[in-house]
Parts: C-alpha cells; sequence; structure tokens
C-alpha cells in the first residue's frame, strides 16, 4: 500500500536516493522513467547537480510543489497495488498540475486508490466520485454522472472551472 499526503517527506540525500526509496533496488533508469512519468525530471536536470543534488533533511532546499512531484515519482516506482492519495496535489500549481494529470493516469492505472482531494481536475478520471460534505455522501457517480446531476459536486467543479480560465 502507498499513501502520499498533503505533506511529504523528503529525506537527508539526493534526489536519486529520495525517489528509489520507492523501490530501493531501482535502477537509475527506472527512477528517471519515473520522475519523467511524473513531470519532475525537468526541474530535476535544471538543478546544479541534477538527480545527485544533495536536499536536506525534509527537502529544504525545494519548493513544496517540488517536493510533491519527487513523492510522486517515488510512489510511481513503489508500484503499490492500494494507493492513497490525500490532497496530494495541493501545493502544485496549477500549470504543473496540468503536466503531472498524464503521470497521475499513469500512476493510478491497474491499482486501487482513494484520493481526496479539494481539487477536482485530480479526481475527474475517477471511477467513483464521493462528494461528503459535513461527513456525509450527499452525491455519488462518474464525473459526467455528477455534472449532469447538476448538483453540489457541478457547482464546485464549475466554480474551479472558471477559476482556471482566469489564470
Amino acid at each position: 500500500m502507498g499513501v502520499m499526503f498533503q505533506d511529504t517527506f523528503v529525506f537527508s540525500g539526493t534526489i536519486m536516493d529520495n525517489i528509489r526509496y520507492g523501490k530501493l533496488d531501482a535502477t537509475d533508469e527506472q527512477v528517471i522513467a519515473a520522475a519523467k512519468a511524473v513531470r519532475a525530471h525537468d526541474f530535476i536536470t535544471i538543478l546544479s547537480e541534477g538527480y545527485n543534488t544533495q536536499v536536506h533533511e525534509r527537502g529544504s532546499r525545494l519548493s513544496v510543489g517540488q517536493r510533491q512531484l519527487i513523492s510522486f515519482a517515488r510512489a510511481l516506482l513503489a508500484d503499490p497495488r492500494i494507493l492513497i492519495l490525500d490532497e496530494a496535489t495541493s501545493s502544485i500549481d496549477t500549470k504543473t498540475e496540468i503536466l503531472l494529470q498524464k503521470g497521475l493516469c499513469q500512476l493510478l492505472k491497474g491499482r486501487t486508490s482513494f484520493i481526496i482531494a479539494h481539487r477536482l481536475s485530480t479526481i475527474k478520471n475517477s471511477d467513483r466520485i464521493m462528494y461528503i460534505d459535513h461527513g456525509t455522501i450527499v452525491e455519488s457517480g462518474s464525473h459526467t454522472e455528477l455534472m449532469e446531476f447538476k448538483g453540489e459536486y457541478c457547482d464546485l467543479y464549475m466554480s474551479q472551472y472558471r477559476m482556471l480560465e482566469v489564470i
């Protein structure tokens, strides 16, 4: 089982080691492939020493979004059968999130995933979405079904979509 929280943890060591923590026997090529899949490769390669860049405990040399991308790569490399994402894209800027969506599709493919998110773009492609209000499931269905229902999920999705158009 893999779990990824809003607040990610980066260990003291290299970027390569931090991603490899998901699968300790992974080759460098497998680590790089995971980073590319979640769109972390581009920012890693412009760091002073690329994948060999040393990061401090808690990843103080990296932005919150960069730490989350490293955690996504780590989770992809670990290849868990069950994956829990708890607000895992909350600190990623909108532009990076759009790029990450393709990586997320690969990360979620073929596994059971529970995704807790306020950003509805993160869950749009889920088989079943449960809209929870004050601890109660008030709507449930696919994105298409919930949009056709025109309830609270639809209202929230449209408000987020309008906000993205402004950006």
